[in-house]
C-alpha cells in the first residue's frame, strides 16, 4: 500500500490516464501469466521509487536551491499521464494559472532522521534496494497518519492556492519547537510571496527564528535567468528543515534545505538535463506549430503559442521560430492585425524580430494589398534591426505564392524594385581538384543513350511511383500456380482486411473526435495535429500496410512505431511540397536538365550540379526548391507511432471459430502485446494471433509491397546541390546518414561553406548517374533455384518448410528437461533466422525482376565518415554475391584489344583460386580451365558445375557467360560488353597507414612498393606469428607446443584486417577462436589459452612489421582520449573539405508512457557529454576510413573527367573492361595526390586551433596536455610514395 500511496503522490492531482486506454484493458491483450504480470509490476514499482529516491538524494546533495526540478528521466512514469508528452508536460498550469498547493497531509506524524539515512544511502551504492524501499515505505504510512488532521487545515489555503506566484516559508513556532506536537507539525504556515533573496533573509530575522536553529539561505532557482523563480509551498517539520511530502504536476518539484549541510553537487548535471529536455520540448512545439500551419488553423497555433507565451515559466521554451511560424499562418489569411500582435509579443518578451518574421508581416500585406504607410513602417523597422531588403530574397525560403506577395508588397511603396541577382557561381579551390575545376580543361558531360523525350518519359514514371508512395510488386514467387487451399485464403484475407480497414477507420475518427473534445490545458492532447496532417483513409491504409508485412515471430513496439510514424511523415512531406508548388518548379527545372545527359542534345560543359544551379537562377525558383525544416522529434514519432498502434491493435480482430468451426464464435484480437527479454533488456512485442499467421501463410500472397524509397530510380536522380536537396524527385533523403537525436552532423553541414562541399557533392552525383540493367539470364536461374527449395552452399535461403522440424515435447513446459528445451530454443531460433534470410532474398529478387526490362539508377548518400552508399536498401550494388551477379551497367563499352584477358582475370579473382600469384599467371590459368567455363555458361545447372565451387560463384557464372558471349563472337575486340570489372585495394585500410607513415617495411607488405607477385599481408602476419611460436615453442610453451600446425593465413586473416579498424585484444581473441572452432581436429579444452595467446602474437607481429601504423595509430587515440575528457567530441575535415564529428555520446535513456506500456528510449543526444571510450577507440578507424572514401571520391571525379563509367564498393572500384586501365592509373595517381598533402600535420593544426586555442590568458591544465600531444605528430619513414604509381597489385 504503501507504494501505491508513492506512485499516487509522484502522479500528483490530474495524474490521470488522459485519451487512450486504461491500464487494465490495455492488459487484456497481454498474453503473459498472471505471476508474469505481478512480478513485472513488483519490479516495475522497485524500480519506479530506486529512481525516485536518487532524484531525492540529488535534491539533499543539490549545491545551491530550494528548489530542484526532478527531470523525467528520473522518475519512472507507471501510469502518469503527466508524462504522456513532452509538449503537454510543457503545458501544464504555470504560475499565473491555478496551481493547487500540496496538503500538510504529506509530512509525517514524528520527526526521524530520514535524510540523513537516505544521504548514506546514496553515498553508498551497494546498499540493497529492499533496504530503500522498505525506508520510504514506512515513511510514507507515517505520513498517512496526519493526513486527517492536515486535510482540515488545508482547507483555508484556497486562496493561497489561486495566487499566482508561490513561495514556500516556514515559520515554525518556538513553542512548538520546545513542545512538539502532532497537531502542530499538521499546521505549518504557508505564505506566496515573491521576494528578492536580501529582503528574504532580512524578513527571517526580523521575524525571530529560534535563536539554535541556523538559517536556511535560499539560492538562486536552476533555471534560466529569463525564468523567475518559482517554490512550490511546501510543508515544513518543526522539528526538520526538510519536507516530506513528493507534489509533482508539471515537472516535479521539491523544496528542501538541510539546516548546515555542506552543498557540493554541482549544478551543471541538472542544467544539461533540464536544457536537453527544453530542445526536445522546443522542437515538439515548433512541429506541432507547423502542423496547424500545413493545416490552414492559426486560430489553434495561436492558441498554443498564446498558452505558453503567458507562463513566464513556459516562455523560456518559445524562440523567435514559434512566433514566425504563426505569424505565416496569419499571413496566408492575410490578417494584419494578428501580425502586429505577435510582434508586440516578441517586443514583451525581449525577442528580436527575424528576416522571417518581416517575410511574414510584408507577405500578409501583399496580400491584403495594405496601404504603403503600413508597409513603409515595417520597411523602416526592418532596417533599425540591422537588415537589408535584399537578404529578404536571399535568405528567406518561401512556399507557395509567399515570394510573390513579398514582393508585391515592396513594390507598392518601391515600384521600380528588382530582385536581387542569383549569387555568382564559387570555385572550388581544393589543391587535389585544381585540374578537375579549371575551365581550360572541361570536356563534356557523358551523355545517357536515352534522347530528351525518353528521359522525360521516364522521369513522368520516376514522379508518379514518389507520389503514389508505394508502389506494389509480383513476388518472384508468383510464378508458382496457387492451390485450391490458397485461393481460399486469399478471399478470406480480403474479406477480413475490409473488415478491419472499416473498423480501423471507425476507431481512428473516434480516437480524434475524443482529442477534438478537450478545451483544457490539462486534457490537451498534442498528438492532435498529427492525426489530422492525411486523410483518415491514408492512416488506415499506412496501418493495415504494417499488418500485412508483420513476420509471424512479431515484431518490437518500438519498431513498428517508428515505421508507422516515419510513414505518416513521408506522406505529410510529400503533401507539403505538393502545397508548396515545390514540385511544380522542380519539375520545371528536371525537364531542362536532362538535356545536359540526353544524347540527341547539345554537349554542355557543366557538371550536373553546375548545370542545375545555372538553371535554377535563370527560373528564378530560387531557394523556394527547399522546403522550410519541418522534421519532428523522436519523441513525437515513438508517441505517434505508438498511438496509432494502440488503434491497430483494438480495432483488429478475428473470429476465434474461423478455422475451427466447433469453437465459440467469439471476436478476439488479432495482435498481442507480450514481452520478451532480449538480454537483460524486458522488450515489449506485438505478435500477431497463429490463427492471423496460418491464414497468411496458407494464402501465400504473391503481391509485395515497397515504400517508393526503397526502390531504384526510373530516371536519373536530382543532382545533390546542398545538405538539404539531391536523390529522388519527392522522398526526402539526407544527404548524411545518422541516427536520430543526433544532428551535429547536420550543423556542421550546414555551417559549412557551401563551396567546399562541393567535390563530395559532384562525387555522389558521378556515383548516382551511373546507369544500370539486369542480367536476365543468371535472374532466372537464381529464381528458379529460390522457389525449388533453395540452396544454402549457394547463398539462396531455403523456405521455412525446409526448417529442423523441433521435437514432440509432451506434457506441460515444467516438465521438460534442459536439454529438450534447448533443442527446442535452437529450432524455433533457426526458424526464425531462416525467415528473415528468405525475405531478405525474396525482396531482393522481386525488386530486380521488377525492373528486369528496365534502366535504372541508385541515387547515392553517404555516412558521417564521407563513405557512400546507395539510398535504396535492399537492391544495389553493395548487396551480397547474387545481388551483384544480377547487376550489370547499362552503357556498354566494346572490350578493346585487353577487355577479353581483364574479363578472364576477373574471374580468376572471383574464385579466390590464385591470390598468390601474378596476374599473367592467373590469365594463363584461365586459358587453361577454358573448357569448364565454357560448360557452366552453358550448362550451369546440369554441367560440371565448375563454378558453384568458388568464393563468389554467382559473379564466377555472370563472368563465365560474359566470356563465353565475347570468345565466340566474330571479333573480341569489338564485342559490346555490360559486365562491371572490379578492381579490389590490397588491406585498404593498412595501405593508407602505410602511406601516412611512409613505413617501407609495411608499403611492401600492402603491395604500395612494385613487386612482380602480389605480397599477401595476411600470409606474411601468419609467418611472423609461427615464427614467434616455434621460440616459445623450444622454451617449452605449454600452448605454443598446441598450435604447430594451426596457424594458417586464415586463422589471423580477419584480426589482421581489423586491427587498422581498432579491434581490440578482446575482439581480436573472438575472431581467432571463432577460427579454431572451425578447425575440428584442434583440441577444444584449450580454444581459450590458443585464441589469447595468437591474438597477443598478432598483434606482436604487427607491431613488429608496421612500426610506423601503430605510432599514428596511438597519436590518434591518445589526442581523442584528451579531447573527450574535456567534454568535447572529436572533429576533423577530409582533405576534400567534408567536416566530420564523431556522433559518440552517452546514451540518455527517456521514459515515454505511451499508453500500452512505457518506452526506454536511447539516442545520442548532443547535449550529453561524449563517450569518452568510444570517441577514443573510433577515432583511428574513422579517420582511416574517411580517407578511404576521399579516395574514392577523387578517382570517382576524375574518371568522369576521363569519361569513364565509375562506381564503388568502398575500397573496391568499377568500371568496364575497356577502361580498367586507365582507372589504375587514375586511381594510384589520386592516391600519391592524397598522400602527398601533409595530412597529419593539416589534422594537427586543425585541433590545435579548434581545441586549444584559450578563450582567456590562461590555458588550462587540459589544454597544455593536449597541445603537446598534437603537436607531436608522429615521424614518417623512408617509403618514396611516387613508387605506387608503378605497383601492379596497389589495386588489382
Amino acid at each position: 500500500m504503501a507504494l501505491l500511496r508513492l506512485r499516487a503522490a509522484l502522479r500528483g492531482p490530474g495524474g490521470l490516464r488522459g485519451p487512450g486506454v486504461p491500464w487494465s484493458v490495455l492488459r487484456s491483450y497481454s498474453s503473459a501469466s498472471t505471476k508474469e504480470k505481478a512480478n513485472r509490476d513488483s519490479t516495475c514499482e522497485r524500480t519506479e521509487l530506486l529512481k525516485v529516491l536518487k532524484a531525492r538524494a540529488k535534491q539533499l546533495q543539490s549545491s545551491n536551491a530550494p528548489e530542484v526540478t526532478v527531470n523525467k528521466g528520473e522518475l519512472s512514469p507507471l501510469g502518469n499521464e503527466k508524462h504522456q508528452n513532452p509538449l503537454q508536460q510543457a503545458m501544464a498550469p504555470g504560475p499565473t494559472q491555478e496551481q493547487p498547493v500540496p496538503r500538510a497531509g504529506g509530512c509525517p506524524a514524528r520527526p526521524h532522521s530520514w535524510v540523513e539515512t537516505l544521504h548514506k544511502e546514496t553515498c553508498v551504492q551497494q546498499l540493497k534496494l529492499e533496504r530503500k524501499l522498505s525506508m520510504a515505505a514506512s515513511q510514507l504510512d507515517l505520513g498517512s497518519q496526519a493526513k486527517a488532521e492536515a486535510k482540515a487545515e488545508a482547507k483555508p489555503k484556497a486562496k493561497a492556492e489561486a495566487k499566482p506566484k508561490v513561495k514556500a516559508e516556514a515559520k515554525p513556532k518556538a513553542k512548538a519547537e520546545a513542545k512538539p506536537k502532532a497537531k502542530a507539525e499538521a499546521k505549518p504556515k504557508v505564505k506566496a510571496e515573491a521576494k528578492p533573496k536580501a529582503k528574504l533573509k532580512a524578513k527571517a530575522e526580523a521575524k525571530g527564528e529560534a535563536k539554535g536553529k541556523p538559517k536556511a539561505k535560499p539560492t538562486k532557482s536552476l533555471k534560466t535567468s529569463k525564468a523567475p523563480k518559482v517554490k512550490a509551498a511546501t510543508a515544513w517539520s518543526q522539528s526538520s528543515t526538510i519536507p516530506h511530502s513528493l507534489y509533482t504536476h508539471s515537472k516535479p518539484r521539491v523544496v528542501a534545505v538541510k539546516e548546515g549541510m555542506k552543498l557540493e553537487s554541482p549544478q551543471r548535471v541538472l542544467k544539461d538535463k533540464e536544457s536537453s529536455q527544453d530542445k526536445v520540448l522546443q522542437e515538439t512545439i515548433l512541429s506541432s506549430l507547423e502542423c496547424f500551419l500545413f493545416l490552414q488553423q492559426p486560430e489553434q497555433a495561436e492558441r498554443i503559442l498564446t498558452l505558453y507565451h503567458r507562463s513566464p515559466v513556459k516562455q523560456k521554451l518559445l524562440d523567435v521560430s514559434a512566433y514566425n511560424i504563426v505569424m505565416r499562418c496569419w499571413a496566408r489569411k492575410g490578417c494584419l492585425q494578428h501580425i502586429d500582435q505577435l510582434f508586440s509579443m516578441l517586443e514583451s518578451v525581449g525577442l528580436r524580430p527575424s528576416l522571417d518574421s518581416y517575410a511574414a508581416a510584408l507577405q500578409c500585406m501583399g496580400r491584403n494589398q495594405s496601404p504603403s504607410e503600413a508597409i513603409q513602417r515595417y520597411l523602416e523597422q526592418l532596417k533599425s534591426d540591422g537588415f537589408h531588403v535584399e537578404e529578404l530574397f536571399e535568405k528567406c525560403l518561401f512556399e507557395e505564392d509567399e515570394k510573390e506577395k513579398v514582393l508585391s508588397a515592396i513594390r507598392t511603396v518601391l515600384p521600380n524594385y528588382q530582385l536581387p541577382p542569383p549569387p555568382k557561381p564559387q570555385t572550388c579551390k581544393s589543391s587535389l581538384l585544381q585540374d578537375f575545376y579549371s575551365k581550360e580543361k572541361v570536356v563534356s558531360y557523358p551523355k545517357l543513350d536515352f534522347s530528351v523525350e525518353e528521359l522525360q518519359e521516364r522521369f513522368q514514371q520516376q514522379l508518379q511511383m514518389e507520389l503514389n508512395n508505394t508502389i506494389t510488386i509480383e513476388s518472384v514467387e508468383a510464378a508458382k500456380p496457387p492451390t485450391p487451399q490458397a485461393v481460399k485464403a486469399r478471399e478470406l484475407l480480403g474479406t477480413l482486411r475490409s473488415q478491419w480497414h472499416d473498423a480501423i477507420l471507425q476507431a481512428l475518427q473516434k480516437s480524434k473526435q475524443s482529442m477534438a473534445k478537450a478545451r483544457t490545458l490539462s486534457n490537451y492532447n498534442n498528438l492532435y495535429p498529427y492525426m489530422c496532417l492525411l486523410p483518415d483513409e491514408e492512416y488506415a491504409g499506412i496501418m493495415l500496410q504494417v499488418l500485412n508485412t508483420l513476420s509471424p515471430q512479431g515484431e518490437s513496439l518500438a519498431v513498428l512505431a517508428r515505421e508507422l510514424s516515419s510513414k505518416v511523415y513521408s506522406r505529410y512531406i510529400t503533401h507539403r511540397k505538393l502545397r508548396s508548388r515545390q514540385l511544380e518548379k522542380l519539375k520545371g527545372v528536371y525537364e531542362d536538365y536532362i538535356h545536359l545527359l540526353a544524347k540527341d542534345s547539345q554537349p554542355d560543359q557543366y557538371l550536373p550540379r553546375e548545370y542545375w544551379e545555372k538553371l535554377v537562377a535563370e527560373a528564378g525558383v530560387g531557394s523556394s526548391l527547399n522546403l522550410k525544416d519541418c522534421s519532428w522529434p523522436y519523441v513525437v514519432f515513438m508517441r505517434l507511432g505508438m498511438h496509432m498502434l494502440e488503434l491497430l491493435v483494438k480495432a483488429v480482430t478475428v473470429p476465434r471459430n474461423l478455422l475451427n468451426p466447433r469453437l465459440e464464435s467469439k471476436s478476439i484480437p488479432v495482435l498481442y502485446h507480450i514481452y520478451s527479454y532480449q538480454n537483460t533488456w524486458q522488450v515489449g512485442l506485438i505478435k500477431p494471433h497463429p490463427i492471423f499467421s496460418q491464414i497468411v501463410t496458407d494464402a501465400a500472397e504473391t503481391m509485395l509491397t515497397f515504400h517508393s524509397s526503397a526502390m531504384p530510380m526510373l530516371c536519373p536522380p536530382v543532382p545533390w546541390t546542398s545538405p538539404h536537396f539531391g536523390a529522388f524527385v519527392v522522398n526526402d533523403t539526407k544527404l548524411m546518414r545518422f541516427v536520430d537525436g543526433d544532428i551535429q552532423h547536420q550543423l556542421l553541414l550546414d555551417q559549412c561553406p557551401p563551396v567546399n562541399l562541393h567535390p563530395v557533392l559532384d562525387a555522389l552525383n558521378q556515383l548516382g548517374n551511373c546507369a544500370w540493367k539486369i542480367n536476365q539470364p543468371v535472374l532466372d536461374i537464381i529464381i528458379s533455384i529460390f522457389n525449388d527449395k533453395g540452396n544454402e552452399q549457394l547463398d539462396i535461403p531455403p523456405p521455412l518448410s525446409e526448417a529442423p522440424r523441433p521435437p514432440s515435447a509432451p506434457g506441460h513446459s515444467s516438465t521438460w528437461s534442459k536439454a529438450l528445451k534447448r533443442e527446442l530454443l535452437l529450432c524455433k531460433k533457426k526458424a526464425a533466422e531462416m525467415h528473415s534470410l528468405r525475405m531478405d532474398a525474396l525482396y531482393k529478387l522481386s525488386i530486380a525482376n521488377y525492373v528486369r526490362d528496365k534502366v535504372f539508377w541508385f541515387p547515392h548518400n553517404m555516412d558521417f565518415r564521407g563513405r557512400t552508399y546507395p539510398c535504396p536498401p535492399y537492391f544495389n550494388h553493395l548487396g551480397n554475391d547474387v545481388t551483384r551477379a544480377i547487376l550489370l551497367f547499362a552503357e556498354g563499352r566494346p572490350l578493346g584489344p585487353r577487355g577479353l584477358n581483364w574479363l578472364k582475370i576477373h574471374l580468376i579473382n572471383l574464385t579466390g583460386l590464385k591470390k598468390k600469384n601474378a596476374l599473367q599467371e592467373r590469365l594463363e590459368y584461365a586459358n587453361e580451365i577454358m573448357e569448364e567455363i565454357l560448360d557452366s555458361a552453358d550448362h550451369p545447372l546440369t554441367g560440371r558445375k565448375w563454378w558453384m565451387n568458388t568464393d563468389e560463384p554467382w559473379q564466377a557464372l555472370a563472368c563465365c557467360m560474359e566470356i563465353a558471349k565475347a570468345s565466340r563472337s566474330p571479333d573480341p575486340a569489338a564485342y559490346i560488353s555490360h559486365f562491371p570489372v572490379h578492381q579490389d585495394g590490397s588491406c585498404n585500410g593498412l595501405q593508407h597507414y602505410a602511406a601516412l607513415g611512409r613505413d617501407l617495411i609495411g608499403a611492401i607488405s600492402v603491395n604500395l612498393m612494385p613487386c612482380s607477385v602480389p605480397q599477401d599481408v595476411y600470409s606474411a602476419v601468419a609467418q611472423q606469428v609461427e615464427e614467434f611460436r616455434k621460440k616459445d615453442a623450444e622454451r617449452g610453451v605449454k600452448i605454443a607446443q598446441v598450435l604447430q600446425g594451426f596457424i594458417s593465413r586464415k586463422v589471423v586473416k580477419q584480426t589482421v584486417m581489423t586491427v587498422v579498424y581498432g579491434v581490440t585484444r578482446y575482439g581480436g581473441r573472438l575472431q581467432i577462436e571463432k577460427r579454431l572452432k572451425e578447425i575440428d581436429e584442434f583440441p577444444e579444452e584449450y580454444l581459450w589459452e590458443a585464441s589469447h595467446y595468437l591474438v597477443r602474437q598478432v598483434f606482436n607481429s604487427i607491431k613488429e612489421m608496421f612500426s610506423a601504423t601503430r605510432d599514428i595509430q596511438t597519436w590518434l587515440t591518445e589526442s581523442a582520449k584528451l579531447i573527450s575528457q574535456s567534454g568535447r567530441t572529436v572533429e576533423w575535415v577530409t582533405p576534400l573539405g567534408l567536416p566530420i564529428v564523431q556522433p559518440y555520446y552517452r546514451l540518455k535513456s527517456t521514459v515515454l508512457n505511451c499508453g500500452m506500456q512505457n518506452l526506454s528510449v536511447r539516442t545520442p543526444n548532443s547535449s550529453q557529454k561524449p563517450d569518452t571510450v568510444k570517441q577514443k577507440n573510433a577515432f583511428p578507424p574513422n579517420f582511416i576510413h574517411s580517407l578511404d572514401s576521399t579516395h574514392m571520391m577523387l578517382t570517382a571525379l576524375h574518371c568522369l573527367r576521363q569519361g569513364l563509367t565509375f562506381v564503388s564498393v568502398h575500397d573496391c572500384y568499377w568500371t568496364h573492361a575497356l577502361t580498367v586501365d586507365i582507372m589504375n592509373q587514375i586511381c594510384r595517381q589520386q592516391f600519391v595526390a592524397l598522400h602527398s598533402e601533409k595530412i597529419l600535420q593539416d589534422l594537427s593544426e586543425f585541433m590545435l586551433e579548434k581545441y586549444c586555442s584559450p578563450n582567456t590568458e590562461t590555458i588550462a591544465t587540459w589544454q597544455k596536455k593536449l597541445m603537446e600531444q598534437l603537436s607531436n605528430v608522429p615521424r614518417t619513414g623512408e617509403f618514396n610514395l611516387k613508387q605506387v604509381m608503378d605497383s601492379t597489385y596497389f589495386f588489382s
